[in-house]
């Protein structure tokens, strides 16, 4: 009995050195699965996988952020290894009726949808009759698709729909327009004690506590993370971006149930500079928008990819909302812009230089890879025959305008945003309608 025991101690160090090995390789396998995650593709039931590129140790960009130095583009892609099934099948149009195609009429009995002046989120810059607009027709027109209807607006039904859901618009100061115009559209039914808004911030969040819902925006005009990711200070002389990065927004993407994203405006500016997370030395790489812009609709396409079950969360992409800068593309021989424009353009061909085609293939290109992952809100034909509804002069400008721009009102005319009420609360009908 005494040899039978100093034999299985004497096996106790043994034990404990596999049990060590056995350890060690299993953190070595879990940090492998945490480089290399697979996921579903939940339309084909194939298997996909993507590399995280997100660094915990990349230094976080703010308005304060520089490049060292900066070359050219080299090129490069994030890594993502996303293998997608080889069917080309594109996304599939769910309604019978294309919503998207119509015309736009004069309609003063049923619109406006809400009083300007009754909408407590209002902002100055799209209050264009507050600030001197003469006209009100802007409001007035109700966009009729060809052959149906949209559903007649009932914002006691969204908010049902709504309810205990958090619901968040994540892109630019089109998609915030968007969001303002929700609000204006939706905040009259729920009663004032039983409503609130956090200040404006990265994500200002409205709360409707009888419903248990917020509506919220997430200022992200890139997408991916950026130096211009502040809410209010973000207009600087370069533009500086994490190709790689979307985790500072993604954190809250995750918590939302419905998310509409958009993204354009801020491409049409110039060139880009590129700082990959994995970059120690500060050394940007300057990109043309257009390669910058399909860079970060990558890493968001990856993000949805790996983390959207369209059963549990719904997930919208608003296309490209056009500019009117140039009156002789709707009217030939004049050197205007959008400044005094009164009425829709009829001309249902019309295509205005204000929406780039190379873009809208790019996003598509990338939307297509995503399937029934991304529901598309196509707004960019229908808001092209409406040159007459932009502020154009008459918003709150924040910098004081010269004699030479009050002498010409065109100089200094905003032919981007939107008034409201006006085209932005027929997206939302368009979104509702989908939901």
């Amino acid at each position: 009995m005494i040899q039978k025991w100093h034999k299985k101690k004497s096996q106790l160090p043994l034990i404990a050195i596999i049990i060590f090995i056995f350890i060690l390789l299993t953190i070595f396998l879990n940090e492998k699965r945490f480089q290399q995650i697979h996921i579903k593709d939940f339309d084909d039931k194939k298997t996909f996988s993507f590399k995280s590129t997100d660094s915990v140790n990349a230094a976080v960009l703010d308005r304060f952020t520089t490049c060292n130095s900066t070359i050219k583009y080299k090129g490069q892609k994030a890594g993502w290894d996303l293998r997608l099934p080889k069917s080309d099948k594109q996304r599939e149009q769910k309604d019978s009726c294309d919503l998207f195609s119509g015309r736009w009429v004069f309609d003063n009995t049923s619109y406006p949808l809400y009083n300007e002046s009754d909408c407590p989120y209002m902002s100055d810059q799209l209050a264009c009759h507050k600030h001197g607009r003469p006209d009100l027709d802007y409001q007035y027109w109700r966009w009729q698709p060809h052959g149906c209807n949209l559903n007649r607006w009932n914002a006691t039904e969204i908010w049902n729909k709504l309810r205990g859901k958090r619901l968040m618009l994540v892109g630019d100061s089109l998609n915030r327009g968007q969001w303002i115009s929700m609000l204006c559209l939706l905040e009259s039914v729920i009663p004032a004690e039983k409503k609130s808004i956090t200040p404006n911030a990265h994500l200002t969040i409205f709360r409707a506590e009888e419903y248990n819902a917020t509506i919220e925006f997430q200022w992200a005009p890139l997408l991916v993370e950026s130096n211009s990711d502040d809410p209010v200070n973000h207009r600087l002389d370069e533009r500086i971006m994490r190709p790689d990065s979307v985790l500072r927004h993604s954190s809250e993407w995750e918590h939302a149930d419905i998310l509409i994203f958009n993204s354009y405006l801020w491409w049409r500016q110039g060139p880009v500079k590129l700082l990959w997370s994995k970059e120690k030395n500060g050394v940007c790489e300057e990109a043309d928008s257009l390669e910058a812009m399909e860079l970060a609709m990558d890493a968001w396409a990856n993000w949805i990819g790996s983390n959207v079950d369209p059963v549990k969360k719904k997930v919208f992409f608003v296309t490209m909302s056009p500019t009117h800068l140039w009156s002789r593309e709707w009217e030939e021989g004049t050197e205007g812009n959008c400044y005094n424009e009164k009425t829709p353009i009829e001309d249902e061909k019309y295509w205005g230089s204000g929406s780039d085609l190379p873009t809208m293939g790019m996003v598509d290109k990338v939307l297509n890879k995503l399937k029934s992952q991304v529901s598309v809100i196509n707004i960019t034909q229908l808001s092209e025959y409406r040159k007459d509804g932009h502020p154009s002069i008459y918003r709150k400008f924040w910098d004081t305008r010269t004699e030479e721009q009050l002498a010409n009102p065109a100089s200094y005319s905003d032919c981007i945003h939107w008034c409201l009420p006006g085209v932005p609360d027929v997206w939302n009908e368009l979104l509702f309608h989908f939901l």
